[in-house]
C-alpha cells in the first residue's frame, strides 16, 4: 500500500488529547462509530460470499472466464463498491461522515492484505488469519478523519472535526496551536478513539524542524547503557561501571489485580452475553455491561501509569546523554515459551512493557541530537562479567552476577548495562575478554578468546533443580540449546 512521503525537513509527530463532548456529541460518536462497523462487516460478508460462489461454481465445472466477477480487495474497490450498495443496504448514510466508512474499508483493506502476506509468506511474524466480523460490544470504537474542517481552534480548548463540529477538551492544545500559528506544523489525519470510557482525539501531524542540535546542558556521561527488566525497569549505568539511575518497575497492573478480579467475580454473576445452559448467546444486562466498563476504566488506568512512567524516564535519558544503548529485546519471544509454568513472569513482562523503551528511545534521541545504538538480539550482556569478560550463563532465578573466573559479585542488571554502555563506547571497542579458565592470574589476563574457552558456558549451579521460575534452557536438550554460542560470541 502506498504511504505518505515526509518532506525533507520535516518530523512525523502525533498529538494526543482528551475530549469533553456533550451528551449529544457522544452520541454522534457511537453512531460514527457503528456506520464504521457496519461498512465494515458489510463489505467482509460481501467479499466472503463473492469467494463462497466461485468456489460452488468451480465445483460445478464452470470454466474461470464465467466465474462470477472477483471483488478487488483494495481500498478503492472496495469503497466503489461500497457506494454502489449503501443507498440499498444503508440508506441512513449521510446522517455520518463519509470518512466513517473510509475508516472501516480501510481496516477490511489492510486486513484482507495482511493475510493474503502471511499466507503467502511474504509477511514476517506470525501467521494472520482471516478477516472476521466486529462485535458491537467487543470491537474497539475509532475514527479517522483525513478530509474536511480539522483544526485546533484558536481558544486552545476546542477542536474542530467534519460534521461532529467543535469539542471542547479537558487539556489545553496550545503545545500544537503554537505551532500551527507559526506554520511550522501540518494535520494530516485526526482520530477519535474510546478507551476506557473516556474519548480521545489524537492528530496525526508533520512538524518542520523537530529535530534539535544536542542540548549544552547533558550529565558528565555522554554514553550510557541501558538494562530493561520487570523487577527494575531501567538500570542505567555508564561505561567506566558507575551506575547512574535506578528506576523501579511501576506495576500498575499488579497494583490492579485485586480490584480487576473482584470486578470480574462480580461479572461472572451477571447475565452475561453467552448462556453455559443452552450453549447459545444471549444479549447481556445492563449491569454485566456496567460491570464490563469498569473493568476498562481500571486497564485504562494501568495503561496511563505504565506510558507515564516510560515517557519521562525515555525523556530524562534521551535529553541528558549523547548516546544510548540498549537490547533489540524479542518480547514477543519472551513471553510465548515457558507455558503455564511462567504465567506470572509473562504478566511481569506484558505490564514492565519492556518492548516500548526501544521505539520511545528511537525517535526521542533524534529529536534530542542524540544515537541510539541497539545490541544485537544474541549479545550475552547478561552472560559477560563486565570486570574480566569472562562468560557464565545464569538462570532467571539469580539476581547476582557471580563470575566464574573469581570476581566479586554483581548485581545481575548493573552489570547487563555496564557491558551494553561499553559496547557503544568506541574507546573499549577494541577490549578483550579473559579466558574463563585456569585460576588466579592465568584466568583474567587478557588474551582474546583464549583456547576458545568462551564457546561454552555453564550455570553456575549446575547440580539440583532450579528454585522459582528459570528461563534459561532446561537441562535434557539438544547440544545446540544448551548455550553454546559462535565464535562471535552471540548465543546460539
Amino acid at each position: 500500500m502506498a504511504r505518505f512521503e515526509v518532506p525533507q525537513g520535516w518530523t512525523p509527530q502525533a498529538y494526543r488529547f482528551a475530549l469533553d463532548p456533550s451528551p449529544r456529541q457522544v452520541r454522534a460518536f457511537e453512531s460514527h462509530c457503528g456506520g464504521a462497523r457496519f461498512a465494515f462487516n458489510h463489505m467482509l460478508a460481501h467479499v466472503k460470499a463473492v469467494l463462497s460462489q466461485r468456489d460452488a461454481e468451480r465445483s460445478y465445472g464452470i470454466g474461470e472466464q464465467e466465474l462470477t466477477p472477483s471483488q478487488g480487495w483494495t481500498l478503492p474497490a472496495l469503497r466503489k463498491t461500497w457506494n454502489q450498495r449503501k443507498q440499498v443496504f444503508a440508506p441512513w448514510w449521510g446522517e455520518n461522515s463519509k470518512e466513517v466508512y473510509n475508516t472501516g474499508l480501510d481496516g477490511l483493506a489492510r486486513g484482507l492484505h495482511a493475510w493474503a502476506k502471511s499466507r503467502c509468506g511474504q509477511r514476517a511474524g506470525p501467521k494472520i488469519g482471516f478477516p472476521r466480523f466486529k462485535s458491537k460490544h467487543r470491537a474497539s470504537k475509532s475514527i479517522r478523519f483525513t478530509t474536511g474542517a480539522i483544526r485546533v481552534e484558536p481558544d486552545r480548548h476546542h477542536v474542530t472535526l467534519p460534521v461532529l463540529g467543535t469539542i471542547h477538551t479537558h487539556e489545553s492544545t496550545r503545545k500544537l496551536a503554537r505551532r500551527m500559528q507559526a506554520g511550522t506544523a501540518k494535520i494530516l489525519s485526526a482520530t477519535v478513539r474510546c478507551e476506557g470510557g473516556r474519548w480521545y482525539c489524537s492528530f496525526g501531524v508533520i512538524v518542520e524542524g523537530k529535530t534539535c542540535a544536542a542540548p549544552a546542558a547533558r550529565l558528565p556521561q555522554p554514553i550510557v547503557g541501558v538494562d530493561a527488566g520487570v523487577v527494575d525497569l531501567l538500570v542505567v549505568a555508564a561505561p567506566d561501571g558507575t551506575e547512574l539511575e535506578r528506576i523501579p518497575a511501576p506495576r500498575p497492573l499488579r497494583a490492579a489485580q485485586a480490584k480487576l478480579a473482584r470486578l470480574q467475580r462480580r461479572a461472572a454473576r451477571r447475565h452475561g452475553p453467552w448462556n453455559p445452559v443452552t450453549g447459545t448467546r444471549q444479549n447481556p444486562s445492563k449491569r454485566w455491561l456496567a460491570t464490563q466498563a469498569h473493568v476498562g476504566r481500571v486497564h485504562a488506568r494501568t495503561a496511563n501509569i505504565r506510558r507515564h512512567e516510560l515517557q519521562r524516564a525515555t525523556s530524562r535519558l534521551a535529553r541528558e546523554h549523547q548516546v544510548v544503548v540498549a537490547e533489540h529485546l524479542n518480547v514477543s519471544g519472551m513471553a510465548r515459551t515457558g507455558g503455564a509454568g511462567k504465567r506470572g513472569l509473562n504478566r511481569a513482562i506484558g505490564d514492565a512493557a519492556l518492548g516500548r523503551i526501544r521505539s520511545l528511545l528511537d525517535y526521542k534521541t533524534g529529536w534530542n541530537g542524540g544515537t541510539l545504538v541497539l545490541a544485537g538480539q544474541w549479545f550475552p550482556s547478561t552472560q559477560l562479567c563486565s570486570r574480566c569478560g569472562t562468560k557464565t550463563k545464569l538462570p532467571l532465578r539469580d539476581r547476582v552476577y557471580r563470575c566464574r573466573a573469581g570476581c566479586p559479585d554483581l548485581d545481575r542488571d548493573l552489570n547487563a548495562a555496564i557491558n551494553l554502555a561499553r559496547l557503544g563506547d568506541p574507546t573499549r571497542s577494541g577490549v578483550e575478554t579473559g579466558t574463563g579458565t585456569g585460576s588466579g592470574p592465568a584466568t583474567n589476563h587478557r588474551v582474546g578468546n583464549g583456547r576458545r574457552a568462551n564457546r561454552k558456558t555453564r550455570p553456575t549451579d549446575p547440580v539440583g533443580k532450579a528454585g522459582g521460575v528459570e528461563a534459561s534452557t532446561p537441562h535434557g536438550h539438544t547440544a545446540d540449546r544448551t548455550g553454546t554460542v559462535d565464535p562471535q560470541g552471540s548465543a546460539a
